[in-house]
């Protein structure tokens, strides 16, 4: 008889050790509704203290808007990438995902995936697995993911807001950008122009549309022979000594 593959039998385990994420929450980590259930003051200090060293200046609003964008990188970049590479989504609550924040640069380096549970298509090999739910095709897990990325930046708005100096819009804005460029991203690291398109293709099915409070559809665009995007909120980076605009800027991009 013919034995059911590994990738079968473990549902989601062998995507995220494929994705080199982790199912646990090691010493040191931070699930992330803990890290809504309390002020962000001490990565807010860790942030700023990077910034000065880094660049001999900590302006207050490029913290603030490093702090979002990173935050938001952590269910954006779980979701794209077991989208991209395994047509998975898995559960982005905030209880069930955690990070390690680097020990140099304070950013997420490190990303766990604490639930067994996963959506799928009908052609994957762990469709019947324990914790498997299959939806009809690739625009219905798309939906999966928006909503369930939707969801947790939902939650990190209500509980950020009121410690940020940006409004709801603003913190929605660099949602959006965190979702796509995680999407975009992720074709990206395969280094090829085929990898790339790929991601830009994930971004227009998932963002083929603007869903609120999400503020735009993809940006991607192919220009002088690469793609670029216009984001939807700045990191305010400019206010760095000798740091210009990014490219794609809100403040310099025609609309």
């Amino acid at each position: 008889m013919t034995q059911p593959s590994t990738r079968e039998t473990d549902g989601l385990a062998p995507s995220l050790r494929r994705l080199d994420l982790r199912r646990d929450v090691p010493e040191g980590w931070i699930r992330c509704s803990t890290a809504l259930a309390g002020p962000f003051d001490e990565w807010r200090t860790r942030l700023a203290g990077w910034l000065a060293r880094e660049y001999g200046e900590a302006p207050p609003r490029t913290v603030d808007a490093y702090l979002v964008a990173w935050y938001l990188h952590i269910p954006a970049q779980v979701g794209a990438l077991l989208l991209h590479h395994e047509r998975r989504v898995p559960s982005l609550r905030p209880e069930d995902l955690a990070f390690r924040v680097g020990a140099g640069q304070p950013y997420p380096d490190a990303l766990a995936v604490l639930a067994d549970g996963f959506c799928c298509l009908p052609t994957d090999p762990a469709s019947a697995a324990p914790g498997a739910t299959v939806v009809r095709d690739e625009r219905a897990l798309a939906a999966v993911l928006r909503a369930r990325y939707t969801a947790h930046a939902a939650r990190f708005v209500q509980a950020y807001g009121p410690q940020s100096r940006f409004g709801r819009r603003t913190l929605w804005a660099a949602a959006t950008d965190a979702l796509e460029n995680a999407l975009w991203g992720a074709g990206r690291a395969g280094g090829t122009p085929e990898a790339e398109g790929a991601g830009v293709a994930d971004a227009a099915l998932v963002l083929d549309s603007r869903y609120p409070p999400l503020t735009s559809a993809s940006t991607l665009r192919w220009v002088d022979r690469g793609w670029t995007r216009r984001r939807e909120s700045c990191c305010f980076s400019y206010l760095l000594p000798a740091e210009p605009e990014c490219d794609g800027c809100p403040r310099t991009c025609a609309r």
